[in-house]
């Protein structure tokens, strides 16, 4: 049994149903969700691309890293604002190497082309691998390290499992190197609401999708007009949860899992946490992880931050 059909079948079997958002993205979902990237609700790529294409040069200095140094990128997606970042980085002359990891060769394979073609200076050196198991072998190297890890996805992490990751990361890389991590920062609640709960429906096409993709590989048989996508934001705990929901009481087959699902009129099916962070809460979870937070580059509307810890 695949991972995919390990991950739906106890999903849509447990008392809450939830389906992973880390399967939105096939062939279809991200183009979906480079229709969402240009939705002028969704403030989050511009904030941060923002911060990359306007405040590299201060980034690099707050780095105070000397000589060589490597960048290692954990899931770069389509590099298009990390590029920002290079390129600043290049024009004062910084001696460095890009190194992405993901565990898709042909996302990277991609990534590799596009920055070839655009940045034909760059030294990068892509790894088809874990995060963790190919930062602990790069860390063996002298050379400093910056770990990028952009784009809010800090955010789909759960508390707990928030701490886990960094915590992962801090033990694998060494005293002195350094973080960038995107953090969507709380703000008005409707800011907020607007970019997940868009009137175009883009949002709601882009989970519908997941059981679209379930019906393909999985040989179900979800009919995808009696679904709908419902999104909620708390300003106090920070938290977006999206969820599909079921319009009727009914039954989904899963042909290639051999085993059926009943659905409640208006069951929900979680699919995703969007956390958005203030300050204090990004202070705590540096502390917690043995990070000390260095700088926060913020964006004109203070919407995003791409904060900079190093490791303590």
């Amino acid at each position: 049994m695949s991972e995919f059909e390990f991950d739906v079948r106890a999903g849509l079997g447990a008392p809450q149903k939830h389906l992973s958002s880390k399967y939105f993205y096939d062939d279809r979902g991200s183009e979906i969700f480079q229709e969402i990237m240009k939705m002028p609700s969704y403030y989050l790529t511009n904030a941060e691309f923002e911060i990359l294409s306007m405040q590299g040069s201060k980034i690099l200095d707050m780095l105070d890293f000397e000589g060589e140094f490597s960048i290692i990128e954990l899931g770069a997606g389509d590099g298009i604002k990390t590029k920002q970042l290079l390129r600043s980085f290049l024009k004062v002359d910084a001696c460095f190497e890009y190194a992405p990891i993901d565990i898709s060769a042909g996302a990277l394979d991609t990534l590799e082309e596009n920055l070839k073609r655009d940045i034909p200076t760059l030294d990068i050196n892509p790894y088809v691998a874990d995060y963790f198991e190919q930062l602990a072998k790069l860390s063996q190297e002298p050379k400093p390290m910056l770990i990028l890890f952009l784009g809010s996805n800090i955010g789909n992490y759960p508390s707990d499992d928030a701490v886990q990751l960094l915590s992962a990361i801090q033990q694998r890389i060494r005293v002195g190197d350094k973080i960038l991590i995107g953090f969507d920062l709380k703000k008005n609640p409707l800011t907020i609401q607007q970019a997940y709960l868009d009137p175009d429906g883009i949002t709601k096409s882009f989970n519908l999708n997941l059981l679209r993709r379930i019906n393909r590989e999985l040989g179900a048989n979800f009919l995808i007009d009696q679904f709908d996508f419902y999104c909620h934001y708390n300003p106090e705990t920070g938290e977006v949860n999206s969820y599909i929901v079921s319009l009727k009481e009914q039954v989904v087959h899963l042909k290639r899992l051999n085993e059926s699902f009943a659905f409640k009129q208006n069951e929900l099916i979680w699919t995703e946490l969007s956390k958005k962070y203030d300050f204090e809460e990004i202070k705590s979870l540096a502390r917690a992880t043995q990070f000390e937070v260095i700088h926060h580059f913020l964006d004109c509307k203070h919407y995003f931050s791409d904060c900079l810890m190093k490791r303590a």
